[in-house]
């Protein structure tokens, strides 16, 4: 009987074992996303004269603006970072934006929806939401301040339309979104060349799931804004969400108001954001929890996200995050 070689031709007896070189460790699964990410900060810096990072005060925003920390620590975050604030954001996370921008040493700038209002330059829409209203104020924010990056925290396990993506995506000088017109990115090499009045959106946690995000937040010590955790607040169940009772989402006639424990898994717009029913109050029992849902967090608690089977990529198009 002959023995059969593998395809390099060697005899598979007389082959070396790969090892590790003496003292390196290889890198946990973790790390590695936090070096992907690093790596994606640094190159951006690097090659594009104006970058600036979107900070709501969300975790996953929380989480890239520790990366960028590391990423150039000593030295101070070389971009800004911009919020676009509906006039509907939770009071708890806009403190802590503000909060964790001070921490941070980051400059931040607000782009402002109800001032667009105001000003006539948008309208309220009938059904009260304001985050597809975010989009005219981002793209002037970008226009403004001539930014060639915009880092966002998406990532590819939060909905359809967000794992079409690539880590850099194209915007047109309409600050539009052409998900047929993505460029490879082979062995993590990422082209950044655009023309005069377009952009680029840079998406450093999109490799990330949920609950790589809150096993990082437990591993670094991450602050959160409380409402991340379980706590009690007056609600009412509405199409299968629980919603909170607040100033933009007052009870209706025929809601059933409850007084339950809940948390926030996305921290949008209060006119858009249901909470889940939780009695998780550490990070610990948040990973428990996210590694017991079989419910994407914006499938689960995002209002705007069921306008329509495309609504998540129709706004993408238009220019939203």
């Amino acid at each position: 009987m002959t023995q059969t070689q593998n395809p390099t031709g060697t005899n598979p007896s007389t082959e070396v074992p790969r090892r590790t070189p003496l003292g390196v460790q290889p890198l946990t699964e973790l790390q590695a996303l936090e070096s992907e990410s690093i790596h994606i900060f640094r190159e951006v810096a690097a090659t594009f004269r104006a970058p600036v990072m979107l900070f709501s005060g969300g975790k996953d925003s929380v989480v890239m603006l520790h990366l960028a920390a590391k990423a150039f620590w000593p030295a101070p975050i070389p971009f800004s970072l911009l919020h676009v604030d509906t006039g509907h954001n939770f009071p708890e996370v806009l403190q802590y934006r503000d909060e964790a921008t001070t921490f941070y040493g980051a400059s931040l700038r607000v782009a402002s929806v109800q001032d667009y209002i105001d000003d006539g330059r948008l309208r309220e829409r009938p059904d009260g939401q304001r985050n597809p209203l975010q989009t005219v104020p981002l793209l002037d924010a970008i226009t403004s301040g001539k930014h060639d990056a915009v880092f966002g925290g998406g990532r590819r396990d939060e909905e359809r339309a967000r794992a079409k993506e690539r880590v850099y995506s194209m915007r047109d000088e309409f600050g539009q979104w052409e998900p047929r017109n993505q460029r490879p990115e082979l062995w993590s090499l990422y082209n950044g060349r655009h023309l005069p009045g377009e952009h680029v959106r840079v998406f450093p946690l999109s490799n990330w799931t949920e609950l790589d995000v809150w096993d990082y937040i437990e591993a670094e010590g991450i602050a959160l804004p409380s409402i991340y955790y379980a706590h009690e607040r007056e609600v009412v169940e509405r199409d299968g969400m629980w919603i909170a009772l607040t100033p933009v989402t007052p009870a209706r006639d025929g809601d059933a108001v409850e007084r339950r424990s809940v948390r926030y898994r996305t921290v949008g717009d209060m006119s858009c954001t249901a909470a889940v029913l939780s009695e998780a109050t550490t990070v610990a029992d948040v990973i428990t929890e996210v590694g017991l849902s079989q419910l994407t967090e914006r499938g689960a608690t995002r209002a705007d996200d069921r306008m329509s089977e495309a609504a998540m990529e129709d706004r993408k198009r238009e220019g939203y995050f």
